[in-house]
């Protein structure tokens, strides 16, 4: 297949992109700072030479988007909206000129489009969705994702979970605090934490690729969240730290100004379920969360 990623150089990027050359099929990357022979250069805003590759492709994968890890100033936020919105409606363009557009297009969404929830487990139907920041962010990605529905491409938008990695994402931080004795709950703890490990993350998007009656908005998350207290309390386990400081929410609001980043990205409980991938047959390597860190400690 001749893949087409776009914004494809961070860390789900370079994986998919390991994946799929691994499977012996073309992978293009779109980047503002191209390196590489199979990197073009894009700026994710305006139609260049970029959309030439798009011609004959099978699949576009679009990743773009400004990490959330940052204050929510105004600057952020409106970056952070741009950055998703410009970025889905350009390539829509380039699309909508392709002589042979791509046969499957999947655009970056987020499991946090949906609201805090400790106790609902939301899947694609029964997903509760809200009304702050974050959520309309993902709701307006969507929005213009789905705007437009070019016959012969089929659309899928991840609802991407936190993704467990060695290499990039959350992971190497969680298991360094873990390591230096700040590996307790943050907040109450009660918060749920929905989460996909990097292999099953690209197996699934491979899933949805090969299987033609995957469409829409589908999530991207292993069929286990489970509460920020237990999921520490394994890691701590394993990582066999011998004690881990609780963080209560003003020292996280403290520690967040000086980082850089927001309390929602640790405290939002995020109770999601893959029902769709599960309903068309997909089956995890990694299900549950002590399955993913062993693999990923042993790597």
């Amino acid at each position: 297949m001749k893949i087409i990623i776009a914004a494809g150089t961070g860390f789900l990027g370079k994986n998919l992109e390991k994946y799929f050359t691994g499977k012996g099929d073309q992978v293009y990357i779109l980047t503002r700072k191209p390196t590489r022979k199979n990197e073009i250069y894009w700026n994710a805003k305006t139609i260049g030479e970029w959309k030439n590759i798009l011609e004959e492709a099978d699949v576009l994968i679009n990743l773009t988007g400004k990490s959330v890890d940052c204050r929510y100033d105004e600057k952020n936020k409106a970056e952070i909206y741009e950055s998703r919105i410009d970025s889905t409606r350009i390539l829509q363009e380039a699309v909508n000129r392709c002589s042979v557009s791509p046969k499957i297009w999947l655009n970056a969404s987020s499991a946090t489009i949906y609201v805090h929830s400790e106790k609902h487990l939301n899947t694609e139907d029964n997903g509760i969705i809200g009304d702050d920041f974050s959520m309309n962010i993902c709701k307006s990605w969507e929005s213009e994702f789905f705007r437009i529905q070019n016959e012969g491409i089929r659309k899928v938008a991840l609802r991407t979970s936190i993704v467990l990695g060695n290499n990039g994402g959350a992971f190497p931080k969680l298991k360094m605090i873990t390591k230096l004795g700040m590996g307790g709950k943050q907040g109450r703890g009660n918060q749920m934490v929905s989460w996909i490990h990097i292999d099953d993350f690209c197996r699934a998007i491979d899933w949805v690729i090969q299987h033609k009656n995957v469409e829409g908005s589908i999530n991207i998350t292993a069929p286990a969240p489970l509460s920020n207290e237990a999921m520490m309390k394994k890691l701590r386990k394993e990582i066999r730290a011998p004690f881990g400081l609780n963080a209560p929410v003003w020292q996280l609001e403290i520690a967040s100004i000086f980082l850089k980043t927001e309390t929602e990205l640790l405290l939002k409980s995020r109770n999601v379920y893959p029902e769709k991938l599960i309903e068309s047959g997909f089956q995890f390597s990694y299900p549950t969360f002590d399955e993913a860190i062993l693999k990923l400690l042993k790597a």
